[in-house]
């Protein structure tokens, strides 16, 4: 039986004004696990604040559930609040490796889109500003290989479920994506790229802190690498109705250097039209390090 909530935000889909126009500025993202621990207190969300302000993060996603369960209603408001003066959007990062698939795993999925819903009822003043989706099906035994993209309608499918609850309520709609996604056919990539707004390639493995080559060398390979991946995701595709590229580097593969691999990324892509910034994974990772640091 279809959910009850799918249903409605379908129709409020077809029969919405077209959603508001995107925020122009490149983006600069950053990814939070572990939110309510993080932000359960207001030095944390301080501390969050401070370190977006100073490696010049605009927007951050932020894993409100636990166990199932949203937060802590008025501390994450609370840290919220901060953001938002901080000029620092925020969108709730829902993870899943099965929500693909029709049934219990995609109800559980729109049911937390529901309840961040039903989270900025309460509070219209600290509105969560966005849906951020991190569905990783291809994690699965039977999705693994390249060019195994048999998930692929499955996940489409999921992203509009979740658009179509979101999308009326003011939200935006981001997903995170692997690259084999983008090699696919031309059919399978115009699927993809008019399921959502926006799309956050996971640009990862390109390099490591520990395999010889030089801070440049690093930059060129990162230039070249994401140049080919955003010419192979909108090869023979039209040139507007698609979504944007964020990208996504991790720690692990730059360790300090990685603000300076992103810095390259806004130099070398700034003018393209579907480049829309970067994100960086993840904030967890600096605070693993300054307590693995000595006093």
């Amino acid at each position: 039986m279809r959910c009850p909530l799918l249903a409605i935000g379908l129709l409020w889909l077809a029969l919405a004004p077209p959603a508001p126009a995107q925020d122009t500025r490149l983006v600069h993202g950053l990814w939070v696990w572990k939110g309510a621990t993080v932000l359960g207190t207001a030095r944390g969300s301080e501390q969050l604040r401070d370190f977006c302000r100073a490696q010049g993060i605009n927007e951050v996603y932020v894993a409100v559930f636990s166990h199932g369960e949203l937060g802590e209603a008025a501390a994450l408001a609370s840290a919220i609040a901060l953001l938002h003066d901080g000029g620092i959007r925020v969108e709730a990062l829902l993870s899943s490796t099965d929500a693909d698939e029709s049934g219990r795993h995609r109800d559980k999925l729109v049911a937390q889109v529901a309840a961040v819903l039903e989270f900025n009822q309460h509070h219209p003043h600290a509105r969560i500003d966005g849906i951020h989706l991190d569905i990783e099906p291809q994690q699965r035994a039977e999705n693994k290989g390249a060019g195994n993209l048999r998930f692929l309608p499955g996940l489409v499918a999921a992203y509009a479920a979740v658009r179509a609850l979101a999308q009326p309520a003011g939200l935006t709609v981001n997903a995170d994506i692997q690259n084999k996604l983008l090699k696919g056919s031309l059919q399978e990539r115009s699927s993809l790229l008019h399921a959502l707004p926006r799309l956050t390639l996971m640009l990862y493995e390109l390099s490591s802190p520990t395999d010889g080559s030089s801070s440049a060398d690093k930059a060129a390979k990162l230039r070249t690498a994401s140049r080919s991946f955003l010419d192979m995701a909108y090869a023979g595709l039209p040139a507007t109705g698609l979504a944007t590229m964020v990208i996504g580097l991790r720690t692990p593969d730059y360790g300090e250097l990685l603000p300076q691999m992103l810095r390259t990324l806004d130099a070398a892509h700034e003018r393209e039209p579907h480049y829309q910034g970067w994100a960086r994974h993840s904030y967890n990772d600096t605070l693993a390090a300054a307590t693995a640091s000595p006093h």
